[in-house]
């Protein structure tokens, strides 16, 4: 990940955890959190390697803000804690999935999740496994 500066932030991310990612052109990672035991899809956030190392080590969430250009901590200022319970990868290794106890709301409105506001597609009618064409099953 580099700085507004375009030099190389510096991370203590294990290198061969970093040698495995994929990340975006600007060095960034989306990172969803989950509520651990409910499976309720809290936010989406962003994590360069430092972030995702932080995250790995101290066992609450830390995030790169792409528009503050900086490094936060979930609930350092808001209470709103995410203390980790498991970190992991997707297949493609260019998404983490933080499951995590969520302390509080995990969206910046006041909201439990980042997902409930603007539901576009809610209760189809149909079986879930009819509508899946037989050649994607």
């Amino acid at each position: 990940m580099t700085s507004t500066t375009g030099t190389p932030r510096p991370s203590s991310l294990d290198p061969e955890i970093a040698a495995r990612l994929k990340r975006s052109a600007d060095g960034l990672l989306p990172a969803i959190a989950q509520q651990y035991d409910t499976g309720e899809v809290l936010m989406l956030g962003w994590m360069d390697d430092e972030a995702l190392h932080r995250t790995l080590t101290t066992g609450r969430c830390t995030y790169w803000s792409r528009s503050r250009r900086e490094y936060w901590v979930k609930g350092d200022t808001s209470g709103h804690v995410q203390w980790v319970k498991s970190v992991a990868l997707d297949c493609d290794a260019d998404t983490v999935l933080v499951k995590v106890d969520q302390v509080g709301a995990a969206c910046h409105t006041g909201a439990r999740t980042c997902f409930d506001e603007d539901v576009l597609l809610k209760g189809a009618d149909t079986d879930a496994d009819s509508a899946v064409p037989a050649s994607d099953q």
